[in-house]
């Protein structure tokens, strides 16, 4: 019930007034059944205007630690988190990211679209890193259909290492769903897995138009700020590389 309060009352009313948020594209996203719906990361705004401007409701698997805040602001923040459909998950581990895998099978196996971030993290200076292969292991076993959608302006509205929000215009374009049933079967094959991988990331490249780097966005992060960089203020550079594979 939070879920539909917050986004047709509370707070979708407000970022629809404040940032005009448009959508394209959102046929693609199907009227029933699952989906995985695997986005660009700019900022924590992303998880709040993907889903605001879908016509089903979208489940995130969020970070345990937005769920075990101690006081009346972690009671709080659990509440809202539980509250607008994210499910905590562990990923202090392998075992606990396996469990989280496990779960985003699950809810795609109950018919819900699940949102995801190849990227693993948010992008620390607006490019588009390397995707990991935790999404391509959900598809295979779920059988659920991959729809890419670029998220644009969401990083202006909520910059990096930002706690404040500011208006700016955000576009969520959603891309033709990517079908990877010619690979039913072989999950766990991790060249498989890797070359899905890619062909999504590819997508969201074309789709979103950014520069694509080939190495980890989490590994990027902890090189700048052992080398103390600030990240944030990103301006996008020509030069990328492309995913080096795409499934054929």
């Amino acid at each position: 019930m939070l879920y539909w309060v917050m986004k047709h009352i509370l707070l979708g009313p407000l970022m629809k007034l404040f940032c005009r948020p448009k959508v394209e594209g959102v046929e693609h996203v199907p009227a029933e059944g699952s989906a995985i719906l695997v986005s660009n990361h700019l900022a924590v705004a992303d998880s709040f205007f993907m889903p605001l401007m879908m016509p089903r409701r979208v489940t995130f698997l969020a970070k345990r630690e937005y769920f075990t805040g101690k006081g009346v602001k972690g009671k709080f923040k659990k509440y809202f988190f539980s509250g607008v459909g994210q499910v905590p998950i562990d990923r202090s581990s392998g075992a606990a990211a396996q469990a989280a895998l496990d779960t985003g099978v699950r809810l795609l196996q109950e018919g819900k679209l699940l949102g995801v971030y190849p990227e693993g993290t948010r992008s620390p200076d607006g490019r588009l890193y390397k995707g990991k292969t935790g999404v391509a292991r959900m598809a295979l076993e779920s059988g659920a259909p991959v729809i890419p959608i670029a998220m644009f302006g969401t990083d202006r509205v909520n910059p990096l290492g930002s706690k404040m929000w500011y208006p700016h215009k955000v576009v969520v374009k959603v891309g033709p769903p990517l079908d990877f049933s010619r690979y039913e079967g072989m999950a766990g094959d991790r060249f498989v897995e890797r070359s899905i991988t890619d062909e999504i990331m590819y997508a969201l490249m074309e789709l979103s138009g950014q520069e694509y780097v080939d190495v980890y966005a989490a590994k990027v992060k902890d090189e700048m700020t052992a080398q103390g960089k600030q990240v944030a203020g990103w301006k996008s550079r020509p030069g990328g590389r492309v995913p080096e594979s795409k499934a054929g």
